[in-house]
């Protein structure tokens, strides 16, 4: 079964309104594959601050709501050893990027994953880096 590392990116595109998020077909069929069994989801422990974080600040009368959501999903979250450690250091400073969106990649390439988001910064500043896809472009 194949290992996708969704993002918060394209977490949060499983609660926001449809009408503010580009692409949220491709995320809500990336999350009913995994509800079928049809792929498994890593992400990094800190997938909580990060989408909790936007839904306090833009939707905070719904973000309990969503949070317990996506907390019932099941993802799974990786312990974070030294290889993990190692490997987010690595893309965090070869590619200059905030260590919290490496986490996301490093779990993605530990896994033999993919990483797939919506953050097009991210994806413009690590170029053709490996085990990484645009939302758009995710396939089953």
């Amino acid at each position: 079964m194949s290992i996708v590392v969704p993002d918060a990116s394209v977490i949060l595109k499983w609660v926001l309104p449809m009408e503010d998020e580009p692409h949220r077909d491709r995320a809500l069929v990336l999350r009913d594959q995994f509800i079928n069994e049809k792929i498994e989801l890593w992400v990094p422990a800190l997938w909580r601050y990060e989408v909790g974080n936007t839904l306090a600040r833009k939707y905070p009368n719904q973000a309990l709501a969503h949070l317990q959501f996506m907390q019932m999903l099941g993802m799974h979250e990786p312990s974070h050893d030294d290889r993990w450690l190692d490997k987010t250091l690595a893309i965090a400073t070869r590619y200059k990027v905030a260590f919290y969106d490496a986490a996301y990649h490093a779990v993605a390439i530990n896994a033999e994953g993919m990483l797939v988001t919506a953050d097009e910064r991210y994806l413009k500043a690590v170029g053709a880096a490996d085990a990484i896809c645009h939302i758009a472009d995710w396939r089953a």
